[in-house]
């Protein structure tokens, strides 16, 4: 497992450079630098710890995509969500290019700080849920977790993901990338309703829980 979970290290970042650098169209990018030395070390980061902690929850975490969704529903939506973040990405870079939106430098440093702390809340997820994959399913053996960041919302993986959704663009330079956050907080808002479905239909004791944390995804919001 190991050995593939170099090589889809090393094609992602590949990926990720070419995401950031051709619509940049130039090298001299140093929020693009700054952006993918700091996505790319935290995830390096979460993903040694995920080997070295929780080698069955990285092997869960590596199957992502429409392909890996049971729920017909879900398969649209994930679907949806990878071109969501792919626009994400690719938008800000042609945002600085031409100079659409500047943002004031600082701001993408504190761009580059909320997608640090997103990794983290996905560090704390993994702590105390070896079940967090990233499809929606329900496995054998598998129990409701409620401490820890549970214990303040129900999908605080997608809560964490917020950070990275407002981070990305800030980090990048670009304020115009932002209209994309409705669209992809719109996702993940059916996202959890069709999971909450299937976690109540499958998951014993998820109901209790639903009873017990009454926010979603925002603490004292929804």
């Amino acid at each position: 497992m190991n050995k593939k979970v170099i090589l889809d290290s090393m094609f992602g970042i590949l990926a990720f450079f070419a995401l950031v650098f051709t619509p940049a169209w130039t090298f001299n990018y140093w929020r693009g630098w700054a952006y993918l030395a700091t996505a790319i070390g935290a995830s390096l980061l979460y993903t040694i710890y995920l080997v070295i902690y929780d080698p069955a929850l990285l092997a869960r975490r590596q199957q992502v995509g429409p392909s890996h969704e049971n729920e017909p529903a879900q398969k649209i939506i994930v679907l949806f969500i990878i071109m969501a973040f792919v626009a994400l990405v690719v938008l800000p870079p042609l945002d600085w290019r031409y100079a659409w939106s500047p943002v004031p430098w600082y701001v993408s440093i504190i761009g580059d700080a909320l997608v640090v702390f997103s990794f983290y809340v996905f560090y704390l997820v993994s702590r105390v849920n070896s079940y967090a994959a990233a499809n929606v399913r329900v496995e054998e053996g598998q129990k409701v977790v409620d401490t820890g960041v549970y214990a303040w919302v129900r999908h605080p993986m997608y809560f964490g993901t917020l950070f990275l959704i407002i981070g990305t663009p800030l980090a990048l330079g670009s304020w115009y990338t932002l209209v994309l956050a409705p669209g992809l907080l719109a996702a993940l808002y059916f996202r959890i309703k069709s999971e909450e479905h299937v976690l109540v239909r499958d998951l014993v004791g998820y109901t209790e829980y639903q009873h017990k944390v009454k926010y979603r995804l925002i603490p004292f919001v929804w």
